[in-house]
């Protein structure tokens, strides 16, 4: 739960939630979620608990419908929320100021994951350069026979095929990084595994 709701507050503004309106349970869930631009949502665990402990105290009852409980606030509860409408404006104004924190916090961590990202990109853009520069070179061709190899110049078809899965490794890895959802320590790991393998490939070229 976030640090916003401490000290019984979310039991406040639940009170609140319902004084709009009747709702169930996964409803007041979704509100939530939207107050807080999507950041943050309360689980069932943590919403019908307090639900329960408002409908025990008399401030809230609820009916069946669907299957589902449907739950409305009572003239007790409505007599607590103008009892506590100032500290409900301050609830308010931390909420808000809780969204603008939990938006920068968000803004900054997908700056550091797209410049991570750049960085993997990079270095498989080096890694295949590095490759193609390393290309092996033919012998010079011997006397014709009938069992004759490729032409003079020609290229050879393992390394037409190293090319060919050395592109589709690249672009695979870049589609499954753009996509995925990769944390910092996920995206070092990743880089770690790339620097490996061209070091392991530099070796084996010289």
């Amino acid at each position: 739960m976030t640090a916003v709701f401490s000290h019984g507050r979310l039991r406040l503004y639940l009170l609140k939630l319902l004084d709009d309106g009747p709702k169930h349970g996964y409803e007041l869930i979704r509100l939530l979620e939207d107050r807080f631009l999507g950041l943050y949502a309360p689980s069932a665990g943590t919403i019908y608990p307090r639900l329960q402990r408002l409908e025990v105290e008399g401030l809230v009852t609820h009916t069946a419908a669907g299957g589902r409980k449907v739950y409305e606030i009572t003239e007790a509860g409505r007599a607590e929320l103008r009892q506590r409408a100032d500290e409900l404006a301050t609830l308010e104004s931390d909420i808000t100021a809780s969204v603008e924190d939990l938006s920068a916090l968000a803004g900054e961590i997908r700056s550091e994951v797209r410049g991570s990202v750049r960085d993997l990109k990079r270095e498989l853009r080096e890694a295949a350069r590095q490759t193609r520069q390393a290309r092996w070179t033919p012998p010079p061709p011997a006397r014709p026979t009938a069992n004759a190899g490729p032409a003079a110049g020609a290229e050879s078809p393992l390394l037409t095929e190293f090319d060919q899965r050395l592109a589709a490794f690249t672009a695979e890895v870049s589609a499954l990084v753009r996509v995925g959802r990769l944390t910092d320590t996920q995206l070092r790991t990743a880089i770690r595994l790339l620097d490996g393998a061209l070091d392991g490939l530099r070796r084996l070229l010289r």
